[in-house]
């Protein structure tokens, strides 16, 4: 093992192949019962935000098959949204699940805890829209208080923002993610079928005023209905410490009206556009899920580009998906999915929600393209069946 020299924790070697000689004592993974992990009775003392030292279980890292460690949970805490975005969600709305159906405060928190002993360093709260959620300011203070948890982010339509933007920032946000595809109204109603451009920008302005670390901003580029406007959103960087985000278009709407050549515009389409459009434009340093980032010399901020649908990103994979109803979910397009919510209410001690992330993990396909064809021919089994809205997935 190695140690950390900022924190000097141990830090695990990659799994290259998951058996008990790899993982070096730990309980072998097996597809046919649920893994006692007992893998780790190390400990590791960390200092929470209020200075005392807080004592959290270590575990070997959570990887897969391929060798790929999972460090960033992005939590969806609700269904339900304030807007109704074509590519997200019909226009009749969905079936929000709510009440005992979602996981509680406690039940999320107490998750970031174990996955926090599993190495996992970055926690992201999305929806629906998060900020609709009462209880969302005591969330992000959990999270942030949690040991070993480095960042808490959260993604929002904007339109409630600046409502909560101080207490969020006062709880410990480290980041925020908004959300805004046009600056045309028309459009922006076409979208999301209601009005608010204006207080989207306004919830990006107030997020830099506030002083939150890292501000981005997300749109997904459509071919002929705003990939027009790429330039409007560059040039939002002029001034501004943001990092513009286009994102290729994942349509996830119930009808799948979106999934045609007609409006789908690549990545590479995307670079080839800015490189051509600003000559000078330079390659700049992102995280993980920001595959292409650029700076326009002079440039306050930065223009980074998703190819989500391409799915030239999987290599790097990070993330663990958990629905709003407690749905632990390895790939965004996998319809695999295995119940944490059920495990919690059922008296599970932490080990067996070690057991349950491992499980699904050790059956997560190469890529998002395996992913998708493992689930269509297959007669799903499981409970989660019918989601057929991002905003049921988690954004």
């Amino acid at each position: 093992m190695e140690l950390d020299d900022c924190r000097g924790i141990r830090r695990w070697p990659i799994v290259k192949d998951i058996d008990e000689r790899r993982l070096r004592g730990c309980a072998v993974l097996s597809n046919d019962k649920a893994m006692s992990e007992k893998v780790s009775l190390a400990q590791a003392s960390e200092k929470g935000s209020d200075g005392t030292l807080a004592t959290a279980r270590r575990y070997a890292p959570l990887q897969d098959t391929f060798g790929r460690t999972f460090d960033y949970v992005r939590i969806a805490i609700t269904e339900k949204c304030n807007l109704r975005c074509t590519y997200c969600m019909p226009e009749e709305g969905v079936d929000f699940k709510n009440g005992e159906q979602i996981l509680t405060a406690d039940e999320i928190l107490r998750t970031i805890n174990v996955l926090a002993g599993m190495g996992v360093k970055k926690v992201r709260f999305t929806g629906g829209e998060p900020l609709v959620r009462k209880d969302i300011v005591k969330l992000v203070e959990g999270a942030a208080n949690t040991p070993g948890i480095k960042s808490v982010h959260l993604t929002t339509n904007g339109i409630i923002f600046p409502k909560y933007a101080q207490q969020l920032r006062d709880a410990g946000l480290t980041g925020v993610n908004i959300s805004l595809d046009t600056f045309d109204p028309k459009k922006f109603k076409d979208i999301t079928r209601r009005d608010g451009e204006e207080k989207v920008l306004a919830a990006i302005r107030h997020a830099i005023e506030v002083g939150f670390p890292r501000v981005k901003v997300n749109a997904v580029i459509m071919r002929g209905f705003n990939d027009g406007e790429m330039k409007l959103f560059t040039e939002l960087t002029k001034d501004m410490p943001v990092t513009v985000r286009f994102i290729e278009f994942m349509p996830f709407d119930a009808h799948q009206i979106w999934e045609t050549g007609e409006y789908f515009l690549s990545a590479e389409s995307m670079i080839k556009y800015l490189k051509e459009t600003y000559p000078d434009i330079e390659l700049a340093s992102g995280t993980r899920t920001e595959h292409h980032i650029f700076q326009v010399p002079g440039y306050a901020g930065k223009i980074a580009i998703i190819p989500a649908f391409t799915r030239s990103l999987c290599g790097n994979c990070s993330r663990i998906r958990l629905t709003a109803d407690g749905g632990i979910r390895n790939c965004l397009y996998s319809d695999q999915e295995y119940s944490l919510r059920d495990l919690l209410r059922q008296g599970c001690t932490d080990d067996d929600i070690v057991a349950t992330f491992r499980k699904a993990f050790h059956e997560k396909a190469r890529d998002g393209f395996e992913s998708k064809k493992r689930s269509a021919s297959k007669v799903s089994t499981i409970k989660f069946e019918g989601r057929v809205s991002m905003t049921q997935i988690g954004g």
